[in-house]
């Protein structure tokens, strides 16, 4: 309300919270016991197909498109509607109890890596894949990848929950993050005026990490705000993600654990590659 005042102490109401509410609480730890599943391959990925998460699935794809066959992956769906995010095994995983996160068992000693910008460095430097190696170039690119981490709680926790999830409408937050979404596609637009990818001249991790967010916004497949945003004009962010939306390996990245719209986009769980020329059939009963 316009006349809301703070209390002096902030006090937890459940019921306050619009679509999420369910999930948000202000404590961390886990709920319930539930282990999680462990499949074949070197890296398990417990995620879902929300756009931290098409990240890390789109950056697998891409690896395995370029030959890196050692990044074979199991991918377990995480239904975070369903509080799984706070069950004991994924909590180990990652304390934050945020998907995605990733074991990599591949060595001698299994790891845990959690945030989205975290697996994609760790993966671009375990396969030397999808990051300069000369330091003004890995520079940028993390310059770019870190832009995004700091950016995208505007985008999403900010515009995307006033303007599409929050249970009141109100101007003030919906005018500042709008405000700020687009600041930040007139930063894109401008970096994209003179480079091919974000980065520079080589499709990166930078890319990935922005694309999933960004470029799914000026796609229009994020908060159905594309007209509101008037994200046409940013006409070299639109160029650029139309390019990478046509990776086969982008296409197949955004399947893995995808759980909601058309149903032969989705892909719940993915264990083989072979497991994408059956999802149509196994989701809409071909």
């Amino acid at each position: 309300m316009a006349d809301y005042t703070p209390p002096k102490v902030w006090t937890w109401d459940a019921q306050n919270g619009g679509q999420f509410a369910s999930i948000n609480r202000p404590i961390a730890g886990a709920t319930k016991e539930w282990a999680l599943p462990v499949g074949k391959h070197p890296f398990q990925l417990y995620s879902l197909a929300t756009p931290n998460g098409v990240k890390v699935t789109v950056m697998l794809e891409e690896l395995l498109a370029a030959g890196h066959t050692g990044a074979e992956y199991d991918a377990w769906l995480i239904k975070i509607g369903d509080g799984d995010q706070f069950g004991s095994g994924f909590v180990e995983v990652n304390p934050n109890s945020k998907i995605p996160a990733l074991m990599d068992h591949s060595g001698d000693t299994p790891l845990r890596v959690f945030e989205s910008g975290s697996i994609l460095l760790h993966l671009a430097e375990k396969f030397g894949a999808f990051i300069p190696t000369d330091p003004a170039g890995r520079a940028e690119c993390l310059n770019w990848l870190f832009w995004q981490m700091g950016s995208a709680p505007y985008l999403g926790g900010g515009f995307g929950h006033f303007y599409a999830y929050a249970p009141e409408k109100f101007q003030y937050p919906i005018d500042r993050f709008s405000m700020e979404a687009k600041r930040q596609l007139d930063v894109l637009d401008r970096q994209l005026a003179t480079h091919e990818f974000i980065a520079g001249d080589s499709y990166s991790i930078a890319d990935m990490a922005i694309w999933a967010w960004y470029g799914q916004l000026v796609l229009g497949r994020l908060y159905n705000a594309a007209e509101f945003l008037d994200v046409a004009s940013y006409k070299n962010v639109v160029k650029w993600a139309e390019a990478i939306d046509a990776r086969p390996a982008v296409q197949r990245g955004r399947m893995v654990n995808r759980a909601f719209g058309e149903p032969e986009l989705q892909l719940h769980e993915r264990h083989d590659a072979g497991d994408f020329e059956t999802q149509t059939q196994d989701k809409i009963g071909g």
